[in-house]
């Protein structure tokens, strides 16, 4: 299939989910074509499947906001022409979504002959429904735009329901959960060169990975480490940035912890830090997924985290993580200590992590998934 993938190139879920599924799909014999305003920070290697195809927005003085929906359906129409494409795939519902039904009205409509009817499949992510869907101004243009597209997926079984319930869509929304490469996210034994860069032998790792944003909570995950630290030797490694990175570096000033917490910024291969962790933290206010918490289940490293929106359907509570409520700090970090405190228990439950991510998450499950979604709507258009 030649199939064209719109998500946001940044460090956040849905882009990273986005630009693995087209290396995925890349890597099984399909010719994909990324469309976006710049290259998607993970697409990082070169791959004769692999197409690339910026959106360019014209600056001019009557726009105080460039019209980038626009710009993106104008790019996506083009792109589907000229290269024949058999689907598009969009991550994250506005504007992605919006744009991409323009796309194929557009190219229905041609009067030229060439005519055609070019199918999209959207992908909710998780807070283009729970907080820029939701927004009134949005709410009308985003059901619409779910309800026009020839397939829809949902992240999880939790985003699906409140799909459901708060806009009222009556389309199919097919469960796809995201995934993560067993081959490439794994544990690595021989990374103790690399580990002592950051530790010391008797100090264990924690980490976390995000977007830097408020519902991530990075101030938590810094309130989690100084109470962990009190008790057990160890560092902490931030992968990341955001709006939150200057008040948690400030708050780590304030607690004294310059030495043992590391701000690492944007990294493009986290696979690489997490081989060698021991912990992640991930208190976020509002996850539908988890997707963090998985690339580090696959490498042997069990979560403590907040029993949110879809995160329980893939850390399961005492077995593969831990989950605690929003805010309380005390009890993730409660967890945490014990967890650590506990080199055999910790190496079990690693271990149990990597083998559930296997068995449900992996791109050899989850990837066919997608293969046979694009069939049954290009069978249906």
């Amino acid at each position: 299939m030649k199939i064209g993938i719109t998500c946001y190139p940044t460090y956040g879920g849905s882009g990273v989910v986005g630009t693995e599924l087209g290396i995925e799909l890349a890597a099984r014999g399909h010719e994909v074509h990324f469309i976006a305003y710049q290259q998607p920070i993970r697409l990082t290697t070169q791959h004769p499947q692999i197409f690339f195809h910026e959106v360019t927005v014209s600056q001019y003085p009557l726009f105080e906001y460039p019209p980038y929906d626009l710009a993106l359906a104008t790019r996506m129409a083009e792109v589907a022409e000229i290269y024949e494409l058999d689907i598009l795939h969009v991550h994250y519902a506005i504007p992605h979504s919006v744009s991409a039904l323009l796309a194929r009205q557009m190219l229905a409509a041609q009067t030229n002959g060439k005519a055609r009817k070019l199918p999209f499949v959207t992908t909710l992510h998780g807070t283009d429904i729970t907080i820029v869907g939701a927004d009134r101004s949005y709410l009308p243009v985003t059901r619409y735009s779910i309800e026009q597209s020839d397939g829809v997926t949902a992240i999880s079984n939790y985003l699906k329901k409140v799909t459901l319930q708060e806009f009222d869509i009556k389309n199919h929304i097919e469960v796809i959960y995201n995934f993560v490469n067993c081959d490439t996210y794994r544990r690595d034994p021989n990374a103790a060169d690399r580990r002592a860069e950051f530790a010391d032998k008797d100090e264990r790792i924690l980490v976390h990975v995000s977007n830097f944003r408020p519902v991530k909570r990075l101030c938590d995950v810094i309130e989690i480490f100084d109470r962990v630290q009190k008790k057990v030797p160890s560092r902490l490694l931030l992968m990341g940035d955001g709006p939150d990175r200057s008040q948690a570096e400030w708050l780590v000033s304030q607690k004294g912890l310059r030495n043992k917490v590391e701000f690492l910024g944007k990294v493009d291969r986290v696979h690489e830090k997490l081989s060698f962790a021991d912990l992640m933290v991930a208190p976020s206010e509002m996850e539908s997924f988890g997707l963090a918490a998985l690339e580090a289940m696959a490498c042997e490293v069990p979560t403590v985290g907040t029993a949110v929106g879809g995160v329980p359907e893939v850390v399961e509570h005492g077995r593969t993580g831990f989950l605690a409520q929003v805010g309380d700090v005390e009890a993730m970090a409660a967890f945490a200590i014990d967890i650590l405190s506990d080199e055999k228990r910790l190496r079990e439950m690693g271990m149990l992590a990597r083998w559930e991510a296997q068995a449900k998450f992996c791109t050899t499950r989850i990837i066919p998934e997608y293969e046979q979604f694009y069939v049954r709507v290009l069978e249906r258009a």
